[in-house]
């Protein structure tokens, strides 16, 4: 099998992305109707909720399966632990967090593409890769949470320290974890992905041929209309990262490289299986540009959006869609020989 950069670039929906960013670049008039692009989303979250839920009903709770999610969840609160660390003099304190907590989370998109690339190689992968996903949006906004809280009690302190009255910011009552992890779980698309997981669980093989029709035979066509959206999308935030210096416009590209090899790593001493390993690779390496950024502007309001939102949607979105998926696939082939 050629699982080359090429073959992936070739790849319809693939194709449907860039040509995305070329409308958008000329300045077309090109456009997908908001609600149509919702129902898109939707859709995906729905079908890739449901697959995975069939596949785990087939393969179980195994120690594999356990094994892989309990990875997932490590990195769900390593990565944005060092991403703070490595931030928090490069820019304020307040958009390392919200960065590392965007970092730590995932992008489902991604995920998805990375789920159709091994299907289109013949790779199998296990449905429980899907469990790891949704489990691992939360441990990132618990970290986010508590690092602004640090940052507020430290500058707080440091304000009473010299003398200086108390800030606005300062004054702010706490943010519970609480009311953050409910809004997290109550997300629209959250909740969507968790509920197709679990129907898809209950209702296994049997279901998996009454809906064949719904998520199998329009999938693809789905998926290429949704990365066209994404392309269009892209190309416009492009345009707005006048908030990013050169060295989070490096972080954003170079990040996911660095985090990726961390998971392929933690996978090949595990024990995992290839498409495992990408699957994990790919949620490690992407960044949230949906669920994370939505609550950090109510969790971390200091926080410039235009920070968060253009590295994570402007830069390592499209990086990890065209060339991270079949560099880590091919990083894994050859650590796996």
């Amino acid at each position: 099998m050629d699982f080359s950069l090429i073959n992936n670039l070739i790849d319809p929906a693939i194709l449907f992305f860039f040509f995305g960013l070329f409308a958008a670049a000329v300045r077309s008039n090109l456009e997908i109707p908001p609600a149509i692009a919702k129902f898109f989303s939707l859709y995906l979250l729905v079908a890739i909720g449901f697959k995975g839920g069939v596949a785990l009903s087939a393969s179980g709770f195994t120690s594999t399966a356990m094994i892989a999610i309990a990875a997932a969840l490590f990195m769900a609160f390593l990565v944005p632990s060092y991403t703070f660390l490595i931030l928090r003099k490069r820019t304020t304190p307040f958009n390392a967090a919200a960065i590392a907590a965007t970092y730590g989370s995932i992008s489902a998109v991604t995920f998805i593409a990375a789920q159709q690339y091994l299907t289109n190689n013949g790779v199998d992968f296990g449905g429980y890769m899907t469990v790891a996903m949704v489990l691992m949006e939360s441990p990132a906004i618990i970290m986010a949470v508590l690092l602004a809280a640090i940052v507020r009690k430290q500058q707080a302190q440091s304000e009473a320290f010299a003398g200086v009255p108390v800030t606005t910011n300062s004054q702010k009552e706490p943010i519970s974890v609480k009311s953050v992890l409910h809004e997290a779980f109550t997300d629209g698309a959250h909740l969507l992905l968790i509920g197709s997981l679990v129907i898809g669980y209950i209702t296994g093989d049997a279901g998996k041929t009454m809906m064949a029709p719904f998520t199998d035979a329009i999938f693809k066509g789905i998926l290429a209309f949704f990365l066209l959206e994404m392309g269009l999308l892209v190309a416009r935030q492009l345009r707005q990262t006048q908030d990013l210096d050169a060295f989070l416009v490096s972080f954003a590209a170079l990040m996911p490289i660095f985090n990726a090899s961390l998971a392929i790593g933690l996978a090949y001493v595990l024990g995992m299986g290839q498409g495992d390993a990408l699957l994990l690779a790919v949620l490690v390496a992407s960044g949230s540009y949906i669920v994370v950024p939505a609550i950090c502007r109510y969790a971390i309001p200091e926080a410039k959006p235009g920070v968060y939102f253009s590295m994570s949607l402007g830069i390592t979105f499209p990086f990890n869609i065209v060339i991270g998926i079949p560099l880590y696939f091919a990083a894994i082939s050859l650590l796996w020989s």
